[in-house]
């Protein structure tokens, strides 16, 4: 049986979202079609807004309404720890913690030597620009995985020449997991059994 086109194109656009295959994406797509007109207005505004509405921390690389996120402009935190990691949903991953008190660094991804990602096309740049002598520690937070080790490597050897300390979040992280996926706990021991960069290589 075939679906009404315009149904057919809604199913291939939630078939785009990570882990949603075809018998989901029909699924949901029913649902969508039980929903009230005003609701489902609201919620195609929202999305179509959403290309324009998406701004980053000029600091940072965080999603943020203003030209400084939030936690960059707190100065509560302890600007002196900076947390590096891939993406931006990991900045919400690590405060489900509530224990960690310093700023962040969002790559905007791994290297991926194979799909033509290199180091020029991550913010590397902009996190050594934001160490100066007020920056005590760096914690590697990147993607648990083979890319992600890639990326904590290259950073480690660019950011050794500052008299720093570096650390990795502890391998109680399963490697090939994404951090949002990490429950608070989980999270927090990894933070808490971090070790410097250096001693993992040994």
């Amino acid at each position: 049986m075939t679906y009404p086109k315009y149904l057919e194109e809604v199913i291939s656009s939630l078939e785009l979202l990570p882990g949603i295959g075809h018998k989901s994406a029909i699924r949901m797509a029913f649902q969508l079609l039980d929903m009230s007109d005003g609701n489902l207005e609201k919620m195609g505004e929202s999305l179509k807004a959403l290309p324009q509405a998406k701004t980053f921390c000029e600091r940072c690389h965080s999603l943020s309404t203003e030209n400084i996120c939030p936690i960059c402009n707190d100065s509560s935190r302890d600007h002196s720890l900076i947390c590096v990691v891939s993406n931006y949903k990991d900045v919400y991953s690590i405060e489900k913690m509530n224990t960690f008190n310093g700023v962040y660094h969002v790559l905007g991804g791994d290297i991926r030597i194979n799909k033509g990602i290199m180091p020029q096309d991550l913010n590397i740049a902009s996190l050594l620009e934001r160490i100066n002598e007020n920056t005590i520690e760096v914690i590697i937070a990147t993607t648990p995985s083979i890319e992600g080790e890639t990326t904590a490597l290259y950073l480690n050897k660019e950011l050794k020449i500052y008299p720093i300390k570096i650390t990795r979040i502890g391998y109680g992280v399963p490697m090939g997991i994404q951090l949002d996926y990490l429950d608070g706990l989980t999270m927090n021991k990894a933070f808490e059994n971090r070790k410097e960069v250096q001693d993992m290589e040994d």
